[in-house]
Protein backbone atom coordinates (compact mmCIF):
# COMPACT_ATOMS: atom_id res chain seq x y z
CA UNK A 1 0.00 0.00 0.00
CA UNK A 2 1.44 3.65 -1.09
CA UNK A 3 2.13 5.27 2.23
CA UNK A 4 1.53 8.75 1.06
CA UNK A 5 -1.40 10.48 -1.07
CA UNK A 6 1.49 11.72 -3.41
CA UNK A 7 2.59 8.12 -4.17
CA UNK A 8 -1.30 6.95 -3.98
CA UNK A 9 -1.73 9.21 -7.18
CA UNK A 10 1.68 8.84 -9.30
CA UNK A 11 0.35 5.25 -9.93
CA UNK A 12 -1.69 6.39 -12.21
CA UNK A 13 -0.05 8.84 -13.92
CA UNK A 14 0.66 7.13 -17.20
CA UNK A 15 -3.08 5.63 -17.49
CA UNK A 16 -5.28 7.68 -20.10
CA UNK A 17 -8.76 5.46 -18.30
CA UNK A 18 -10.55 8.76 -16.89
CA UNK A 19 -9.85 9.79 -13.41
CA UNK A 20 -12.31 13.17 -13.10
CA UNK A 21 -15.60 13.86 -14.36
CA UNK A 22 -17.56 17.14 -14.65
CA UNK A 23 -21.11 17.55 -16.29
CA UNK A 24 -19.77 16.40 -19.84
CA UNK A 25 -15.80 16.91 -19.59
CA UNK A 26 -13.33 14.27 -18.49
CA UNK A 27 -9.60 14.34 -17.63
CA UNK A 28 -7.74 11.21 -18.37
CA UNK A 29 -5.08 10.34 -15.36
CA UNK A 30 -2.48 11.42 -16.96
CA UNK A 31 -3.95 15.15 -17.89
CA UNK A 32 -5.38 15.24 -14.59
CA UNK A 33 -2.10 14.57 -12.79
CA UNK A 34 -0.52 16.70 -15.36
CA UNK A 35 -2.62 19.76 -14.75
CA UNK A 36 -2.15 19.16 -11.26
CA UNK A 37 1.46 19.23 -10.87
CA UNK A 38 1.02 22.81 -12.92
CA UNK A 39 -0.65 23.88 -10.03
CA UNK A 40 1.36 22.44 -7.67
CA UNK A 41 4.61 24.41 -9.05
CA UNK A 42 2.72 27.84 -9.70
CA UNK A 43 1.85 27.45 -5.85
CA UNK A 44 5.32 26.95 -4.74
CA UNK A 45 6.39 29.76 -5.92
CA UNK A 46 4.36 31.74 -4.64
CA UNK A 47 5.21 30.26 -1.08
CA UNK A 48 7.06 32.28 1.45
CA UNK A 49 9.59 29.80 2.78
CA UNK A 50 9.94 31.13 6.40
CA UNK A 51 6.01 30.17 6.90
CA UNK A 52 3.70 26.93 6.73
CA UNK A 53 2.73 26.69 3.44
CA UNK A 54 -1.32 26.04 3.28
CA UNK A 55 -3.46 26.80 0.70
CA UNK A 56 -7.01 27.58 1.49
CA UNK A 57 -9.58 26.31 -1.28
CA UNK A 58 -13.00 28.02 -1.13
CA UNK A 59 -13.91 26.38 -3.60
CA UNK A 60 -17.02 23.96 -4.96
CA UNK A 61 -17.20 20.65 -6.12
CA UNK A 62 -15.78 21.73 -9.67
CA UNK A 63 -12.58 20.51 -11.46
CA UNK A 64 -10.53 23.16 -9.89
CA UNK A 65 -11.39 21.59 -6.70
CA UNK A 66 -10.42 18.01 -7.48
CA UNK A 67 -7.13 19.88 -9.01
CA UNK A 68 -6.36 21.71 -5.63
CA UNK A 69 -6.59 18.92 -3.57
CA UNK A 70 -4.02 16.78 -6.04
CA UNK A 71 -2.09 19.93 -6.53
CA UNK A 72 -1.46 19.77 -2.52
CA UNK A 73 -0.52 16.21 -3.07
CA UNK A 74 2.00 16.30 -5.80
CA UNK A 75 3.88 19.91 -4.27
CA UNK A 76 3.25 18.77 -1.03
CA UNK A 77 1.57 21.56 0.76
CA UNK A 78 -1.09 21.74 3.22
CA UNK A 79 -4.23 22.16 1.58
CA UNK A 80 -7.05 23.82 3.80
CA UNK A 81 -10.76 23.15 3.47
CA UNK A 82 -12.54 26.32 3.45
CA UNK A 83 -16.26 26.04 3.94
CA UNK A 84 -18.41 27.79 1.21
CA UNK A 85 -21.34 28.37 3.59
CA UNK A 86 -19.18 30.73 6.18
CA UNK A 87 -19.68 34.30 5.80
CA UNK A 88 -18.17 37.77 6.99
CA UNK A 89 -15.92 37.36 10.15
CA UNK A 90 -16.39 33.56 10.57
CA UNK A 91 -15.24 32.83 7.19
CA UNK A 92 -11.96 34.92 8.12
CA UNK A 93 -11.36 33.58 11.06
CA UNK A 94 -10.80 30.70 9.43
CA UNK A 95 -8.51 31.76 6.77
CA UNK A 96 -6.61 33.27 9.55
CA UNK A 97 -6.84 30.08 12.08
CA UNK A 98 -5.41 27.78 9.45
CA UNK A 99 -2.30 29.88 8.63
CA UNK A 100 -3.31 30.28 4.91
CA UNK A 101 -0.83 31.94 2.49
CA UNK A 102 -3.14 31.54 -0.88
CA UNK A 103 -6.34 31.06 -0.69
CA UNK A 104 -7.87 29.69 -3.94
CA UNK A 105 -11.46 30.58 -4.64
CA UNK A 106 -13.99 31.19 -7.72
CA UNK A 107 -15.76 33.52 -9.35
CA UNK A 108 -18.58 33.00 -7.70
CA UNK A 109 -16.84 32.94 -4.30
CA UNK A 110 -14.55 35.53 -4.52
CA UNK A 111 -16.92 38.14 -3.37
CA UNK A 112 -17.24 36.34 -0.11
CA UNK A 113 -13.83 37.15 0.79
CA UNK A 114 -14.28 41.04 0.10
CA UNK A 115 -12.73 43.42 2.72
CA UNK A 116 -12.10 40.79 5.10
CA UNK A 117 -9.11 40.55 7.24
CA UNK A 118 -7.75 37.14 6.15
CA UNK A 119 -4.00 37.92 7.90
CA UNK A 120 -2.42 38.70 4.28
CA UNK A 121 -2.84 35.29 2.53
CA UNK A 122 -3.03 36.10 -1.17
CA UNK A 123 -6.55 35.77 -3.27
CA UNK A 124 -6.52 33.81 -6.45
CA UNK A 125 -9.33 33.87 -8.41
CA UNK A 126 -9.42 30.53 -10.43
CA UNK A 127 -11.71 31.77 -13.17
CA UNK A 128 -9.55 35.03 -14.16
CA UNK A 129 -7.18 34.71 -17.10
CA UNK A 130 -4.47 35.54 -15.32
CA UNK A 131 -4.28 32.20 -13.03
CA UNK A 132 -5.10 30.41 -16.47
CA UNK A 133 -2.04 31.43 -18.60
CA UNK A 134 0.16 30.49 -15.32
CA UNK A 135 -1.12 27.13 -15.27
CA UNK A 136 -0.65 27.15 -18.82
CA UNK A 137 3.17 28.21 -18.58
CA UNK A 138 3.85 25.87 -15.97
CA UNK A 139 5.99 22.68 -15.80
CA UNK A 140 3.75 19.85 -15.64
CA UNK A 141 7.08 17.82 -13.95
CA UNK A 142 5.73 15.94 -10.66
CA UNK A 143 9.69 16.07 -9.52
CA UNK A 144 11.47 18.37 -7.27
CA UNK A 145 8.61 19.09 -4.91
CA UNK A 146 9.42 18.57 -1.31
CA UNK A 147 9.30 15.71 0.09
CA UNK A 148 6.19 14.19 2.22
CA UNK A 149 6.27 11.72 5.08
CA UNK A 150 3.04 9.19 5.82
CA UNK A 151 2.28 11.11 9.39
CA UNK A 152 2.51 14.53 7.78
CA UNK A 153 -0.45 16.53 7.46
CA UNK A 154 -2.03 16.56 4.01
CA UNK A 155 -4.83 19.00 4.37
CA UNK A 156 -6.89 20.70 7.36
CA UNK A 157 -10.61 19.84 7.98
CA UNK A 158 -12.88 22.07 9.58
CA UNK A 159 -15.18 20.23 12.12
CA UNK A 160 -19.02 20.73 10.92
CA UNK A 161 -19.90 23.16 13.76
CA UNK A 162 -22.83 22.01 15.23
CA UNK A 163 -22.23 22.38 18.60
CA UNK A 164 -19.64 25.23 18.58
CA UNK A 165 -17.28 26.89 16.14
CA UNK A 166 -15.21 24.50 13.82
CA UNK A 167 -12.31 23.21 14.68
CA UNK A 168 -9.09 22.57 11.95
CA UNK A 169 -8.34 19.02 12.33
CA UNK A 170 -4.91 17.87 11.17
CA UNK A 171 -5.74 14.96 8.53
CA UNK A 172 -2.55 12.85 7.69
CA UNK A 173 -1.54 11.63 4.90
CA UNK A 174 -2.00 7.90 6.58
CA UNK A 175 -5.29 8.78 7.20
CA UNK A 176 -6.05 8.98 3.70
CA UNK A 177 -4.39 6.39 2.44
CA UNK A 178 -5.65 4.09 5.03
CA UNK A 179 -9.53 5.20 4.27
CA UNK A 180 -9.21 5.09 0.25
CA UNK A 181 -7.01 1.71 0.31
CA UNK A 182 -9.76 -0.30 2.51
CA UNK A 183 -12.85 1.03 0.88
CA UNK A 184 -11.14 0.46 -2.24
CA UNK A 185 -10.55 -3.17 -1.60
CA UNK A 186 -14.09 -3.81 0.17
CA UNK A 187 -15.87 -3.07 -2.52
CA UNK A 188 -13.35 -4.15 -5.20
CA UNK A 189 -12.89 -1.14 -7.42
CA UNK A 190 -11.21 -0.57 -10.36
CA UNK A 191 -10.37 1.80 -13.11
CA UNK A 192 -13.59 0.58 -14.75
CA UNK A 193 -15.79 2.13 -11.53
CA UNK A 194 -17.08 5.72 -11.26
CA UNK A 195 -16.90 7.39 -7.61
CA UNK A 196 -19.70 9.90 -7.45
CA UNK A 197 -19.04 12.62 -5.06
CA UNK A 198 -21.36 15.17 -4.18
CA UNK A 199 -20.50 15.76 -1.02
CA UNK A 200 -18.55 19.15 -0.54
CA UNK A 201 -14.40 18.65 -0.62
CA UNK A 202 -13.91 20.70 1.97
CA UNK A 203 -15.15 17.86 4.55
CA UNK A 204 -13.35 14.37 5.86
CA UNK A 205 -16.48 12.64 3.99
CA UNK A 206 -15.98 13.21 0.45
CA UNK A 207 -12.02 13.54 0.78
CA UNK A 208 -11.67 10.15 2.84
CA UNK A 209 -14.68 8.05 1.32
CA UNK A 210 -14.67 9.59 -2.58
CA UNK A 211 -11.31 11.49 -3.43
CA UNK A 212 -9.56 9.00 -1.77
CA UNK A 213 -11.10 6.52 -3.12
CA UNK A 214 -11.17 7.14 -6.63
CA UNK A 215 -7.19 7.96 -6.13
CA UNK A 216 -6.44 3.98 -4.37
CA UNK A 217 -8.20 2.22 -7.12
CA UNK A 218 -7.61 3.95 -10.10
CA UNK A 219 -11.67 4.77 -10.68
CA UNK A 220 -13.17 7.95 -12.49
CA UNK A 221 -13.66 10.78 -9.86
CA UNK A 222 -17.91 12.09 -10.57
CA UNK A 223 -17.80 15.62 -8.97
CA UNK A 224 -21.12 17.12 -8.52
CA UNK A 225 -23.03 19.42 -5.92
CA UNK A 226 -25.64 17.21 -4.29
CA UNK A 227 -29.39 17.42 -6.05
CA UNK A 228 -31.78 15.18 -4.78
CA UNK A 229 -33.96 16.13 -8.00
CA UNK A 230 -31.12 15.70 -10.38
CA UNK A 231 -29.56 12.35 -8.41
CA UNK A 232 -30.68 9.92 -10.80
CA UNK A 233 -30.10 11.43 -13.69
CA UNK A 234 -25.89 12.28 -12.69
CA UNK A 235 -25.74 8.45 -11.65
CA UNK A 236 -26.91 6.97 -14.84
CA UNK A 237 -24.79 10.32 -16.92
CA UNK A 238 -21.65 9.27 -15.29
CA UNK A 239 -21.83 5.89 -15.00
CA UNK A 240 -21.90 5.85 -11.26
CA UNK A 241 -21.09 2.53 -9.34
CA UNK A 242 -20.01 4.09 -6.03
CA UNK A 243 -20.81 6.82 -3.79
CA UNK A 244 -20.39 8.18 -0.47
CA UNK A 245 -22.49 10.52 1.55
CA UNK A 246 -22.71 11.82 4.91
CA UNK A 247 -25.69 13.71 7.30
CA UNK A 248 -29.16 13.11 5.56
CA UNK A 249 -28.84 12.92 1.64
CA UNK A 250 -30.70 9.03 1.43
CA UNK A 251 -33.75 10.90 3.34
CA UNK A 252 -33.44 14.12 0.99
CA UNK A 253 -33.32 11.46 -2.14
CA UNK A 254 -36.00 9.41 -0.54
CA UNK A 255 -38.40 12.08 -0.36
CA UNK A 256 -38.47 12.22 -4.16
CA UNK A 257 -41.59 10.22 -5.88
CA UNK A 258 -40.42 7.15 -6.56
CA UNK A 259 -40.31 5.89 -10.11
CA UNK A 260 -40.63 2.22 -11.35
CA UNK A 261 -37.40 2.35 -12.82
CA UNK A 262 -35.34 3.51 -10.61
CA UNK A 263 -33.54 0.73 -9.96
CA UNK A 264 -32.25 0.41 -13.60
CA UNK A 265 -29.15 1.86 -12.42
CA UNK A 266 -25.24 1.56 -12.24
CA UNK A 267 -24.64 1.97 -8.70
CA UNK A 268 -23.91 -0.85 -6.91
CA UNK A 269 -22.54 0.46 -3.23
CA UNK A 270 -23.21 3.29 -1.13
CA UNK A 271 -21.50 4.31 2.04
CA UNK A 272 -21.33 6.78 4.87
CA UNK A 273 -22.62 7.29 7.71
CA UNK A 274 -25.51 9.33 10.02
CA UNK A 275 -28.59 7.19 7.55
CA UNK A 276 -31.54 6.37 9.15
CA UNK A 277 -31.99 2.58 9.30
CA UNK A 278 -35.50 3.12 7.30
CA UNK A 279 -33.47 5.03 4.74
CA UNK A 280 -30.38 2.47 4.51
CA UNK A 281 -33.45 -0.75 3.31
CA UNK A 282 -35.24 2.34 1.42
CA UNK A 283 -32.27 3.28 -0.76
CA UNK A 284 -31.35 -0.40 -1.31
CA UNK A 285 -34.32 -1.18 -2.03
CA UNK A 286 -35.52 1.55 -4.80
CA UNK A 287 -32.11 1.62 -6.01
CA UNK A 288 -30.75 -1.63 -6.23
CA UNK A 289 -27.47 -1.49 -4.72
CA UNK A 290 -25.76 -1.77 -1.09
CA UNK A 291 -26.00 0.51 1.72
CA UNK A 292 -23.01 0.39 4.11
CA UNK A 293 -23.34 2.81 6.78
CA UNK A 294 -20.69 3.30 9.43
CA UNK A 295 -19.82 5.77 11.82
CA UNK A 296 -16.74 8.03 12.74
CA UNK A 297 -15.71 11.84 12.82
CA UNK A 298 -13.77 14.26 11.15
CA UNK A 299 -11.29 13.52 13.86
CA UNK A 300 -11.02 10.10 12.87
CA UNK A 301 -10.47 8.79 16.85
CA UNK A 302 -13.91 7.16 17.50
CA UNK A 303 -14.76 4.61 14.62
CA UNK A 304 -17.47 1.89 15.21
CA UNK A 305 -19.49 0.05 12.02
CA UNK A 306 -22.31 -2.06 11.43
CA UNK A 307 -22.02 -6.16 11.55
CA UNK A 308 -25.06 -8.19 9.86
CA UNK A 309 -26.04 -8.83 13.16
CA UNK A 310 -26.45 -5.47 14.14
CA UNK A 311 -29.77 -4.55 15.63
CA UNK A 312 -32.12 -2.09 14.32
CA UNK A 313 -31.69 1.58 16.26
CA UNK A 314 -27.38 0.84 16.36
CA UNK A 315 -24.67 1.87 14.74
CA UNK A 316 -22.64 -1.37 15.12
CA UNK A 317 -19.49 -2.43 16.98
CA UNK A 318 -16.80 0.22 18.54
CA UNK A 319 -12.87 -0.38 17.41
CA UNK A 320 -10.88 -1.91 20.07
CA UNK A 321 -10.52 0.98 23.09
CA UNK A 322 -13.97 2.51 22.25
CA UNK A 323 -15.95 2.83 25.01
CA UNK A 324 -18.66 4.60 26.94
CA UNK A 325 -18.13 6.88 30.01
CA UNK A 326 -19.47 8.70 32.48
CA UNK A 327 -17.54 12.46 32.22
CA UNK A 328 -18.07 13.49 35.50
CA UNK A 329 -16.47 9.89 37.04
CA UNK A 330 -14.61 9.18 34.68
CA UNK A 331 -15.84 5.49 35.04
CA UNK A 332 -17.44 3.40 32.34
CA UNK A 333 -21.25 3.62 32.33
CA UNK A 334 -23.08 0.39 32.97
CA UNK A 335 -24.77 -1.87 29.58
CA UNK A 336 -28.61 -0.58 29.03
CA UNK A 337 -31.00 -2.81 30.32
CA UNK A 338 -34.16 -2.96 28.28
CA UNK A 339 -37.55 -4.02 29.63
CA UNK A 340 -40.35 -6.15 27.94
CA UNK A 341 -41.44 -3.22 25.62
CA UNK A 342 -37.90 -2.79 24.46
CA UNK A 343 -37.44 0.93 26.24
CA UNK A 344 -34.18 1.19 28.25
CA UNK A 345 -35.17 1.60 31.94
CA UNK A 346 -31.84 2.63 33.19
CA UNK A 347 -30.91 5.53 30.47
CA UNK A 348 -29.45 7.95 33.51
CA UNK A 349 -26.60 5.73 33.79
CA UNK A 350 -26.61 3.94 30.47
CA UNK A 351 -26.08 6.99 28.63
CA UNK A 352 -22.34 8.65 28.12
CA UNK A 353 -19.60 10.12 25.55
CA UNK A 354 -17.98 7.86 23.36
CA UNK A 355 -14.57 7.88 23.69
CA UNK A 356 -11.08 6.39 22.94
CA UNK A 357 -9.69 4.69 25.96
CA UNK A 358 -6.52 4.34 24.55
CA UNK A 359 -5.98 7.93 23.36
CA UNK A 360 -5.84 10.08 20.71
CA UNK A 361 -6.26 7.17 17.95
CA UNK A 362 -5.63 8.78 14.84
CA UNK A 363 -6.55 12.03 16.01
CA UNK A 364 -3.21 14.07 15.63
CA UNK A 365 -5.31 17.29 17.48
CA UNK A 366 -6.53 20.64 16.09
CA UNK A 367 -4.07 23.03 14.17
CA UNK A 368 -3.86 26.30 16.07
CA UNK A 369 -6.18 25.53 19.18
CA UNK A 370 -4.35 23.69 22.18
CA UNK A 371 -7.61 24.01 24.17
CA UNK A 372 -9.87 22.45 22.30
CA UNK A 373 -7.25 19.72 21.49
CA UNK A 374 -6.49 19.50 25.88
CA UNK A 375 -10.77 19.22 26.12
CA UNK A 376 -10.25 16.35 23.59
CA UNK A 377 -7.61 14.83 25.16
CA UNK A 378 -8.93 15.33 28.56
CA UNK A 379 -6.92 12.24 31.42
CA UNK A 380 -5.33 10.41 28.47
CA UNK A 381 -8.39 9.40 26.55
CA UNK A 382 -10.46 10.93 23.88
CA UNK A 383 -13.76 12.21 24.48
CA UNK A 384 -15.80 12.68 21.47
CA UNK A 385 -18.53 15.27 22.60
CA UNK A 386 -21.16 12.13 21.45
CA UNK A 387 -23.26 10.44 23.99
CA UNK A 388 -24.72 6.87 23.48
CA UNK A 389 -25.22 3.72 25.06
CA UNK A 390 -23.96 0.37 24.64
CA UNK A 391 -26.62 -3.07 25.29
CA UNK A 392 -25.77 -5.95 26.27
CA UNK A 393 -24.10 -7.45 23.61
CA UNK A 394 -22.04 -4.40 23.19
CA UNK A 395 -23.69 -2.79 19.75
CA UNK A 396 -23.92 1.03 20.35
CA UNK A 397 -26.89 3.05 20.33
CA UNK A 398 -26.32 7.09 19.72
CA UNK A 399 -27.85 9.56 22.00
CA UNK A 400 -27.26 12.33 20.15
CA UNK A 401 -24.41 15.16 20.78
CA UNK A 402 -23.46 16.32 24.08
CA UNK A 403 -26.00 19.23 24.33
CA UNK A 404 -28.84 16.71 23.08
CA UNK A 405 -29.51 15.63 27.03
CA UNK A 406 -32.75 16.81 28.02
CA UNK A 407 -34.30 16.60 31.31
CA UNK A 408 -37.95 16.45 31.85
CA UNK A 409 -39.98 16.34 34.85
CA UNK A 410 -35.98 14.85 36.70
CA UNK A 411 -35.72 12.69 34.19
CA UNK A 412 -33.33 12.45 31.58
CA UNK A 413 -33.74 11.81 28.20
CA UNK A 414 -31.93 11.71 24.82
CA UNK A 415 -32.61 12.79 21.89
CA UNK A 416 -31.36 10.31 19.08
CA UNK A 417 -33.80 7.42 20.14
CA UNK A 418 -36.61 9.34 20.01
CA UNK A 419 -35.72 10.75 16.80
CA UNK A 420 -35.47 7.19 15.18
CA UNK A 421 -38.75 6.46 16.89
CA UNK A 422 -40.65 9.09 15.21
CA UNK A 423 -39.18 7.92 11.53
CA UNK A 424 -41.27 4.91 11.82
CA UNK A 425 -44.02 7.23 11.02
CA UNK A 426 -44.42 6.54 7.50
CA UNK A 427 -45.22 9.89 6.34
CA UNK A 428 -42.11 11.66 8.04
CA UNK A 429 -38.60 12.36 6.30
CA UNK A 430 -36.46 13.92 9.15
CA UNK A 431 -37.26 14.09 12.32
CA UNK A 432 -35.31 16.49 14.92
CA UNK A 433 -35.44 16.87 19.10
CA UNK A 434 -34.35 19.36 20.84
CA UNK A 435 -35.03 21.23 24.46
CA UNK A 436 -36.81 23.89 24.80
CA UNK A 437 -36.94 25.98 27.89
CA UNK A 438 -39.96 24.69 30.15
CA UNK A 439 -41.44 27.58 32.31
CA UNK A 440 -40.78 26.31 35.63
CA UNK A 441 -37.84 24.25 35.42
CA UNK A 442 -35.99 21.69 33.46
CA UNK A 443 -36.80 21.06 29.09
CA UNK A 444 -39.60 20.68 27.65
CA UNK A 445 -39.40 18.00 24.14
CA UNK A 446 -40.23 20.11 21.16
CA UNK A 447 -39.42 17.84 17.57
CA UNK A 448 -39.30 19.47 14.35
CA UNK A 449 -40.52 17.01 10.80
CA UNK A 450 -40.21 17.59 7.63
CA UNK A 451 -42.87 15.08 5.70
CA UNK A 452 -42.36 13.28 3.20
CA UNK A 453 -43.45 14.76 -0.55
CA UNK A 454 -47.12 14.48 -0.71
CA UNK A 455 -47.24 12.75 2.68
CA UNK A 456 -50.39 13.99 5.06
CA UNK A 457 -50.14 14.08 8.68
CA UNK A 458 -52.64 15.63 11.25
CA UNK A 459 -52.14 16.48 14.86
CA UNK A 460 -54.76 13.05 15.39
CA UNK A 461 -52.65 10.93 13.58
CA UNK A 462 -49.94 11.88 15.22
CA UNK A 463 -51.33 11.63 18.21
CA UNK A 464 -52.53 8.16 17.45
CA UNK A 465 -49.33 7.21 16.34
CA UNK A 466 -47.16 7.83 19.40
CA UNK A 467 -49.81 6.29 21.36
CA UNK A 468 -49.38 3.08 19.50
CA UNK A 469 -45.32 3.04 20.54
CA UNK A 470 -45.00 0.39 22.97
CA UNK A 471 -41.26 2.01 24.18
CA UNK A 472 -42.24 5.14 23.93
CA UNK A 473 -41.60 6.76 27.95
CA UNK A 474 -44.82 9.02 28.44
CA UNK A 475 -42.47 12.17 29.40
CA UNK A 476 -40.74 11.84 26.17
CA UNK A 477 -44.02 12.48 24.30
CA UNK A 478 -43.23 16.09 22.80
CA UNK A 479 -44.74 19.15 24.00
CA UNK A 480 -44.48 21.07 21.08
CA UNK A 481 -44.17 19.54 17.17
CA UNK A 482 -42.75 21.74 14.22
CA UNK A 483 -44.14 21.07 10.59
CA UNK A 484 -40.86 22.52 8.67
CA UNK A 485 -40.27 22.61 4.87
CA UNK A 486 -36.72 22.12 5.77
CA UNK A 487 -34.51 21.63 8.61
CA UNK A 488 -31.55 24.49 9.11
CA UNK A 489 -28.22 22.48 8.39
CA UNK A 490 -24.80 22.50 7.48
CA UNK A 491 -23.05 22.16 4.12
CA UNK A 492 -23.09 18.46 4.85
CA UNK A 493 -26.12 17.92 5.59
CA UNK A 494 -26.27 17.99 9.68
CA UNK A 495 -28.94 19.35 11.67
CA UNK A 496 -28.18 22.56 13.00
CA UNK A 497 -30.38 22.34 16.22
CA UNK A 498 -28.94 25.30 17.68
CA UNK A 499 -30.99 27.47 15.33
CA UNK A 500 -34.19 25.45 15.91
CA UNK A 501 -33.61 25.60 20.03
CA UNK A 502 -33.30 29.62 19.45
CA UNK A 503 -36.41 29.79 17.19
CA UNK A 504 -38.29 27.73 19.79
CA UNK A 505 -41.86 27.91 19.02
CA UNK A 506 -41.57 31.34 17.65
CA UNK A 507 -41.42 30.63 14.00
CA UNK A 508 -43.84 30.60 10.87
CA UNK A 509 -43.81 27.02 10.65
CA UNK A 510 -46.93 25.75 11.98
CA UNK A 511 -46.64 24.32 15.28
CA UNK A 512 -48.64 21.92 17.07
CA UNK A 513 -48.73 21.54 21.13
CA UNK A 514 -50.72 19.45 23.59
CA UNK A 515 -51.27 19.94 27.55
CA UNK A 516 -48.76 19.43 29.74
CA UNK A 517 -50.76 16.46 30.66
CA UNK A 518 -53.06 15.17 28.05
CA UNK A 519 -51.34 13.64 24.58
CA UNK A 520 -54.10 15.67 22.49
CA UNK A 521 -52.28 17.79 19.89
CA UNK A 522 -53.62 20.76 18.56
Amino acid sequence: MSDTVRALLLQHADRDSVALRYDDRTWTWRAYLAEAAARAHVLRNMADPVRPFHVGVLLPNAPEMGLAIAAGAIGGHVTVGLNVTRRGAALAADVRRADCQVVLTDKEHLPLLDGLDLGGATVVDTDAPDWAARVAAAPTSTDGFPPVETMDTFMLIFTSGTSGDPKAVRVAHFMVVMAGSVLAEKYELGTDDVVYCSMPLFHSNAVMSGFAVSAASGAALALATFSASSFLDDIRRHGATYLNYVGKPLAYVLATPARPDDADNPLRFAFGNEASDRDIVEFAERFGCSVWDGFGSTETAIIITRTEDTPPGSIGVPFEGVAVYDRATGTECPRAVRDASGRVVNLDEAVGELVNTQGAGFFAGYYNDERATAERLDGGMYWSGDLGYRDADGFVFLAGRTDDWLRVDGENLAAAPLEQLLLRNEAISQAAVYAVADDRVGDQVMSALVLRQGAVLTPEDFGEFLHAQPDLSPKAWPRYVRIAEALPSTATNKVLKRELRVEGVATEDPVWARGERDRTYR
